[in-house]
């Protein structure tokens, strides 16, 4: 897997996925960016929630669990010092539908501790926590 970064002006860069996809990073103003994209931490974030989150959403789908909405909350917190890494993550699965809530449970735990790569990478330095819920309509 290959992907470049580009610097384009200021603190904005281009980024360019090996599938051809295209996103701006950009940093705030206080460090010289004009906040036109995201941030590199804040990428790994949603890597991680969109990891997991396809994972979940498949296994959810094997198991014919009618999903009606899906979303995943994460928050991270990072160290004081330099390189200010995660030192904490949590993510909450909350799923709208008639879902068992053993399926997605095990989902979440399936795609924590086998599927998804992001979540491996960050493994075992940042404590990651997660939680779920069903929400019935």
């Amino acid at each position: 897997m290959e992907a470049q970064v580009k610097f384009d002006q200021e603190m904005r860069f281009r980024g360019t996925s090996e599938s051809g996809h295209e996103i701006v990073l950009d940093a705030d103003p206080e460090s010289g960016g004009k906040n036109a994209g995201p941030r590199p931490m804040e990428l790994l974030l949603l890597a991680l929630a969109g990891c997991m989150a396809m994972d979940v959403i498949s296994i959810l789908r094997k198991k014919r669990e009618p999903v009606e909405g899906y979303e995943v909350r994460i928050s991270g917190r990072r160290a004081q010092e330099h390189p200010q890494v995660f030192t904490e993550i949590h993510l909450e699965h909350v799923v709208t539908g008639d879902v068992r809530e053993e399926s997605l449970a095990r989902a979440i735990e399936l795609s924590d501790t086998r599927y998804c790569p992001v979540r491996a990478m960050l493994r075992p330095e940042t404590r990651v926590t997660l939680s779920h819920r069903v929400e019935r309509r």
